[in-house]
């Protein structure tokens, strides 16, 4: 029964923009770390083969430090006697002169897939188990990407089918011109690969974690972005071994060593002012945090979406604030509507036209409208 652990999306030398010099560059460091994370896993749990499916870095030019470093700790797995298969994604793409891939090839460890086009690329041997790997790697201008890949050539007789795809599965139904079709996510028909007859599909390109279920106990499966790359990428919190068993592939999920990102919705309408809301966002705070404050609800104060974040930045590694309100409470707008005043003024006649607004979507411009206005005239009396 052979043992994989199953990477992507690594994206080794990110580094996020909108944070200060040294929590970007810490950032910078955890995810390079990632790496050396996983080797140590698979050498933990006794792995015979560790697959790369892409975007193993962020770039196709990586700094020469980063590159060096990958491939000591891609030389740990060779040398412990780990099978190694790594196919480029569409950040560290191929197709370029000076990709990594190209200049660093024959230094590479284990197995480097440069085909072009889907086909088989290596054989394996664990202890009775025959392993066939059918792959590719994207070549802008050379792999046929005008309309999802629907041929998947490999090699009978092995007693497991593996294959290993940086791409977007799309359904069966999608055609020439569609917004994958020439795409450099690499579309990958579903049904036809489910017909090809794998027992694990190795994808990468999708950051959040997913398995799909290819019939007779087969699996295809994105292992997800692991750290992810803040709020609005969250990735996976997890590494994904598989056990590579005949008509029943079984996937586990060990915890990984990363940052808490997150995406948290929150009442503000359940607040009576700002400093309560205000407290409730901090204490979701950790310095290794990275979060996104979701608000919601009929406010019942004025608030400033830029100021609330500024204010409880501290409390966190990186924090942002969405502001998804939908109205503000009549106990706040009732007095300033009776004022005589220009706020006054602004408030009864965003008020009538909200009132006859004819859909939500003009509400909501309207409620946004009355919200940024308020905030204009927060110096009114």
């Amino acid at each position: 029964m052979p043992r994989l652990l199953h990477l992507a999306d690594l994206h080794l030398g990110w580094t996020p923009s909108g944070l200060p010099d040294d929590a970007a560059a810490a950032v910078r460091r955890h995810r390079d770390g990632l790496l050396g994370q996983a080797v140590d896993l698979a050498l933990a749990e006794r792995v015979d083969l560790v697959v790369v499916a892409g975007d193993l870095f962020e770039s196709h030019r990586p700094e020469p430090g980063l590159v060096a470093g990958t491939l000591r700790q891609l030389r740990r797995l060779v040398d412990a006697g780990v099978a190694l298969v790594t196919v480029p994604g569409n950040h560290d793409e191929l197709s370029y002169a000076r990709s990594v891939y190209r200049v660093e090839a024959a230094r590479w460890p284990g197995l480097l897939v440069t085909r072009p086009d889907p086909g088989p690329v290596g054989r394996f041997r664990f202890g009775d188990a025959g392993v066939h790997v059918c792959a590719l790697a994207y070549v802008g201008g050379v792999t046929p990407a005008e309309a999802p890949l629907r041929s998947f050539p490999h090699e009978p007789g092995a007693d497991l089918q593996l294959a290993v795809f940086h791409g977007t599965l799309v359904g069966a139904s999608a055609r020439p011109g569609d917004p994958f079709g020439g795409s450099r996510s690499l579309p990958l028909d579903q049904r036809a690969l489910a017909g090809a007859g794998f027992d694990y599909v190795a994808l990468g390109h999708l950051h959040a974690p997913h398995e799909v279920p290819l019939g007779g106990g087969r699996l295809a499966v994105y292992p997800g972005c692991v750290g992810g790359k803040g709020p609005g990428d969250v990735g996976a919190d997890h590494w994904t071994l598989v056990d590579l068993v005949p008509g029943s592939v079984r996937v586990r999920r060990v915890p990984a060593r990363v940052a808490p990102v997150w995406t948290r919705e929150l009442d503000a309408g359940g607040f009576e002012e700002v400093a309560a809301l205000e407290a409730q966002v901090r204490a979701w705070g950790t310095p290794a945090t990275w979060g996104r404050a979701r608000l919601t609800g009929a406010l019942a104060f004025e608030l400033d979406p830029e100021a609330l974040r500024a204010r409880a930045a501290d409390a966190f590694l990186q924090l942002e604030v969405e502001d998804a309100t939908t109205d503000v409470a009549a106990a706040l707008l009732d007095p300033w509507a009776a004022q005589p005043t220009v706020r006054g003024a602004f408030v009864r006649r965003l008020r009538e036209r909200l009132a006859a607004a004819s859909d939500e979507r003009e509400r909501a411009l309207l409620t946004r409208a009355l919200r940024h206005g308020l905030h204009a005239l927060a110096e009114e009396p």
